[in-house]
């Protein structure tokens, strides 16, 4: 780890990215965009299974590869070849950050273990992913995103009631362990910035998504049940979706001020001086009587009349729903620069969410676009310090895959 001229915090700071799918992918993704130089090590011929999620395609790429593999690069390593294990090795040498995400044991079988690269790197920093952690009953069960939704109680508080249960259409759980895990490799960057000490990190994606639940967990704790409540809120009122004259509206609720505020903006002022209604308290008890007196007055307009009363006159918390496109491309994102364009080896200009953390006086973004599989086989090993023809006996022996191979 060295010290960037960029302004970049993480410049300088090398990762090797052996994980598939979205856990490990979009860590190191959050790590590319402060700086870090990330190596994909990839399946030969094949590659990350996400990229080949889909349809959509485009000219055979995989949009949803490109969200998890923006400043990345790629390289194949067949890791049941000797000569391709000794390459990894030497790539372990230089490596700040090593990410897995392997059910426990690969790791050992395939000679990733922490244990064995810290003999090549004793400062490395190693996270290993799973669905359950490294230890306990269920640790060498396979998991994916729609099993710890439901195993978290995610889907317990998702839906509607006395409906089925509903799994959140992001896939949650992945992109929760992903932060937790970015979280965990910088700290232990920091730690062992102090103390010089490399870190292994057991990460389980059950446990990353339970501190999550919060408002529910402290339900649970004070002896009350969960349930599925659609848009509402357990304990705040109002604070759900209201269906508008053409579409719907999210109003937030959160404190008597904006009570007052909010109903000063319907024209409502028999709803505070209702008893149902006066504290908020009294409003969750009578949710459902609360819910038919606002749709009836929000049914009178549309949602862009209403933003406009409530939101920008009024300034009480409320917003439109939009569809993805309507979220990805309008005024407020346009205005941040959130969604712009990278140049991609084949396609030319592709779309890229930029990460949202916006620093005074340090840089950020992605520099690269998502990698070709394989792109920068001979510019790793060549940066590495390989000759060209060193770089050529490995393709000759295989390291990267079947050299007699199209792909």
């Amino acid at each position: 780890m060295s010290d960037g001229d960029d302004g970049r915090i993480l410049e300088g700071v090398t990762v090797l990215d052996l994980s598939t799918f979205v856990t490990g992918g979009f860590c190191s993704a959050m790590l590319a965009n402060q700086g870090a130089e990330v190596v994909k090590v990839e399946q030969p011929g094949y590659g990350d299974a996400v990229r080949h999620s889909g349809p959509p395609f485009i000219q055979g790429e995989s949009p949803y590869y490109w969200t998890l593999s923006y400043g990345k690069k790629s390289i194949e390593l067949d890791l049941k070849n000797p000569e391709a294990k000794e390459a990894l090795y030497d790539l372990v040498e230089e490596t700040d950050v090593f990410i897995q995400n392997y059910r426990p044991g690969t790791a050992e079988r395939l000679d990733v273990d922490y244990e064995t690269l810290s003999e090549y790197n004793d400062d490395l920093i190693y996270l290993a992913i799973s669905a359950f952690g490294q230890t306990g009953p269920w640790s060498e069960r396979s998991g994916y995103d729609l099993l710890i939704q439901g195993m978290s109680g995610i889907m317990n508080v998702t839906g509607e009631e006395g409906r089925q249960p509903v799994k959140v259409g992001l896939p949650m759980t992945d992109l929760i362990t992903a932060m937790w895990a970015a979280f965990g490799a910088t700290t232990a960057l920091y730690r062992r910035e102090r103390t010089g000490e490399g870190e292994y990190i057991d990460l389980g994606m059950l446990e990353a998504t339970l501190p999550w639940l919060t408002k529910q967990a402290g339900m649970v704790f004070a002896g009350e049940e969960t349930k599925r409540m659609g848009t509402k809120d357990p304990v705040l009122a109002p604070y759900q979706t209201f269906e508008t004259k053409d579409g719907f509206i999210n109003i937030c609720i959160l404190n008597e001020k904006l009570w007052g505020e909010l109903c000063e903006a319907l024209d409502r002022p028999d709803l505070p001086a209702d008893d149902r209604f006066e504290q908020n308290a009294d409003r969750v008890d009578h949710l459902e009587e609360l819910e038919a007196e606002i749709e009836a007055t929000l049914a009178e307009r549309t949602t862009d009349e209403w933003i406009e009363i409530i939101a920008e006159d009024a300034g009480v918390p409320a917003g439109p729903v939009y569809d993805v496109e309507e979220a990805l491309n309008n005024p407020q994102i346009d205005a941040r620069g959130t969604v712009t364009e990278i140049d991609h080896p084949e396609l030319g200009e592709i779309p890229v969410i930029e990460h949202p953390l916006k620093f005074g006086s340090a840089e950020s973004g992605f520099e690269l676009p998502p990698p070709l599989l394989g792109e920068h086989n001979r510019d790793v090993f060549r940066e590495h310090g390989y000759s060209e023809a060193e770089i050529d006996r490995m393709e000759e022996a295989g390291v990267f895959g079947d050299p007699d191979s199209e792909e």
